[in-house]
């Protein structure tokens, strides 16, 4: 079973106990929920990257060099 240190700073003691049902079940949450949001970001990174290749190319299209899309 899934431990975690309590450290008790007036008594200047540590104590590892077990996790409740409840405490494993809220880490399985907090798990899930950060990997959606990881899963968003990288979509997003993923978007913005593939929108500035599509703006370059457009931009490409209408005749402007390398420097100039760089320089915008």
């Amino acid at each position: 079973m899934p431990t975690k240190l309590v450290v008790d700073i007036t008594a200047g003691t540590e104590e590892y106990v077990e996790l409740t049902s409840e405490e494993i079940a809220q880490r399985e949450a907090d798990a899930a929920a950060r990997q959606t949001e990881i899963e968003a970001e990288e979509a997003a990174a993923t978007k913005k990257a593939e929108d500035r290749a599509s703006g370059d190319a457009k931009l490409k299209a209408l005749g402007l060099t390398d420097d100039e899309i760089a320089a915008r």
